[in-house]
């Protein structure tokens, strides 16, 4: 297979990547437990065996608990930090009181919220830093100050975003020296709009797709890493009860489910090769906190370089829920 975008740019990164958004269970300001902690090693325990060596992480996640224990994971293992790519995301500000949710890419948040990051991991910098979602009253040469600090500081080696379309990103390049090299978007069996972007070109059925319009063309003449977030849909194709989701959803669970027994492999790996199949090289961030469950993803990569061009198909048109016309 092709090397992937970000090898292109020199971050020597797995196939798939750890999401470490579960760790630190409920989003309040309750303490970081020892089982908590234990339940985060054995994630990465797992993670680890099957050659993940890329984390994804953000300044919000379990209200920073996600961050948190992952630094206590890298203070009781020296070396590890060295062996692994860390990717963290900053912008969105969590509801607190009377302040409502919002986003926030003003320079004093992006400094700030790096630090904490930082701070919270016990490291010295990012491998990558992304701006979780679009900020309306962003102003691209404020966002340009603040990268470039952290750069010259080497607290960030790499930027990119996070649910950015093609215009978004143009507006915020044409300030950045630095060329974006990630995009982390929703994509998968349960999320097929990025699909259906494409093949539905002159077709009045595309005014109902929410996917930005050549992103995917976009991304793969600029090098920009695509990574996919949800990619096993909390389970819908692998195992999670169906019994309140459309008809076309639980025949694709079906047959997602005898595509991994005729190929003696595991329903999560053709889910994940699915996905992994697409010429872009998107990389799916794995989001769960159960071992067993990241060890089935071991097989997806080679289940990608397997899957032909008709059982592609099939599961795309499965789960969309129609045929292509």
């Amino acid at each position: 297979m092709s090397v992937m975008p970000l090898e292109k740019r020199g971050i020597a990164t797995s196939r798939l990547v750890m999401g470490n958004m579960p760790f630190g269970g409920a989003w309040n300001h309750d303490p970081v437990t020892k089982e908590q902690v234990l339940e985060a090693e054995k994630a990465v325990d797992a993670a680890l065996s099957i050659g993940i060596t890329m984390y994804d992480h953000a300044d919000i996640y379990t209200r920073g608990k996600a961050e948190q224990i992952f630094g206590q994971i890298l203070k009781a293992r020296p070396g590890l930090r060295e062996q692994i790519v860390l990717q963290s995301k900053v912008g969105i500000v969590l509801s607190e009181g009377k302040v409502p949710g919002h986003f926030n890419f003003s320079k004093e948040h992006i400094l700030k919220n790096v630090d904490g990051t930082l701070e919270r991991l016990g490291i010295d910098y990012l491998d990558v830093l992304l701006l979780h979602r679009p900020d309306p009253l962003m102003e691209p040469e404020e966002v340009a100050e603040a990268l470039a600090k952290l750069k010259a500081a080497g607290k960030v080696r790499y930027f990119g975003v996070s649910n950015m379309n093609v215009a978004q990103i143009e507006f915020l390049q044409q300030a950045i020296p630095d060329q974006l090299c990630v995009n982390q978007l929703e994509m998968g069996l349960g999320r097929v709009d990025f699909v259906n972007q494409d093949v539905f070109v002159n077709q009045t059925k595309g005014v109902q797709t929410h996917f930005s319009p050549g992103l995917m063309e976009y991304s793969r003449m600029k090098n920009i890493q695509l990574q996919a977030w949800g990619p096993l849909a909390q389970g819908r194709f692998s195992g999670r009860a169906l019994d309140n989701e459309p008809e076309h959803i639980q025949q694709t669970a079906e047959l997602v489910k005898q595509m991994a027994q005729d190929k003696d492999t595991t329903a999560e790996a053709i889910v994940l090769g699915w996905l992994m199949k697409h010429p872009a090289k998107i990389q799916p961030v794995i989001g769960s906190t159960k071992a067993e469950r990241i060890l089935a993803c071991k097989d997806a990569e080679r289940q990608a370089e397997l899957m032909t061009r008709e059982e592609w198909y099939t599961l795309y048109m499965s789960a969309r829920g129609e045929k292509l016309s």
